[in-house]
């Protein structure tokens, strides 16, 4: 063999080696679509997720679809109801806590057969019943329109309460109402869940409160202001802010009690069209596009976007 084939040898012999030895990685999340399509018209606001599922409900009918995170499909899960279908809740029995918007009400859904279990009426117009979050003992959901957090008791193994047992708790103490303007907004609970933390959309401030009293405090975030905050979602001591009109998230390291927090950077994507809130499955972050921008028609696009956290 000459020399000159015997250098094209090795060559292509110590290429083949340093391909093998670096093989492609697999991220999280694979193979799953990045972009999810609803029905045309649909007009998202609400997501919650639970295993392979994600659950978002229409601001225009209170239908509920049904998204399959695996591979994009989607099914219609509970049809229009007349009012709307705002923030969800997924909880461990399989069932969807749903805030019923203008229409002064929330209903809890079965997951499985989109039967309604539940109904319940919190409160008549002017209202605005935007949010929800499930602790262990209660249902707490906010109004845009009021300055109040209504509470639905859960009884021994998540029993559901009657309509009778349903409370409002006036808020005191920093937070302020200011009339024609959504206020109340997103709902999750302390990392040490003695408190709960809402976000007043038009002031961009957060609030811790005690869902014991109704007493509010600011959360002092130096130098994070989180004007159009909408869907919140905590992470353990980790707090995701969707700020709807400016297409981000904002990322907020909280202490436990949830009285403080440090700015840790935005999320943005270029698939981003007015995002109202969040959801977590499979290592990803998922966001429906609530497209306020653009005006709603029957064949007006919508979509689910994944982003990494």
């Amino acid at each position: 063999m000459n020399r000159r084939l015997r250098t094209v040898l090795a060559a292509v012999l110590a290429a083949t080696v340093v391909t093998a030895a670096a093989p492609a990685q697999a991220h999280p999340g694979a193979g799953r679509p990045d972009v999810i399509a609803l029905p045309d018209g649909f007009q998202p606001e609400g997501i919650a997720t639970a295993g392979r599922y994600a659950y978002l409900g229409s601001r225009a009918t209170g239908a509920i679809y049904r998204a399959d995170l695996t591979d994009g499909t989607g099914e219609l899960l509970s049809p229009a109801t007349g009012t709307p279908s705002l923030g969800l809740k997924v909880d461990r029995r399989g069932r969807l806590f749903v805030a019923g918007g203008t229409g002064g009400d929330a209903r809890v859904v079965d997951t499985r057969t989109g039967r309604v279990l539940a109904s319940y009426r919190l409160a008549a117009a002017p209202t605005f019943v935007n949010d929800v979050v499930l602790t262990e003992r209660a249902a707490y959901l906010t109004d845009s329109y009021r300055p109040v957090l209504y509470r639905l008791p859960l009884g021994r193994d998540g029993r559901l309460p009657s309509a009778n047992a349903v409370t409002t708790i006036p808020l005191t103490g920093e937070f302020q109402q200011v009339d024609g303007a959504i206020n109340l907004n997103g709902i999750v609970a302390t990392p040490d869940g003695a408190g709960l933390i809402v976000v007043q959309s038009n002031t961009g401030t957060l609030f811790r409160v005690d869902p014991a009293t109704g007493a509010t405090t600011a959360v002092d975030v130096p130098g994070q202001s989180f004007t159009s905050g909408d869907g919140l979602l905590r992470a353990g001591r980790t707090l995701y802010v969707v700020r709807n009109r400016l297409n981000e998230i904002a990322v907020v390291r909280l202490d436990r009690a949830g009285t403080a927090g440090t700015p840790a950077g935005t999320i943005t994507d270029g698939a981003f069209d007015v995002p109202t809130t969040v959801a977590a499955a499979h290592g990803r972050l998922y966001l429906p596009n609530a497209r306020f921008t653009t005006a709603p028609t029957p064949t007006t696009p919508y979509t689910v976007v994944a982003v990494r956290p």
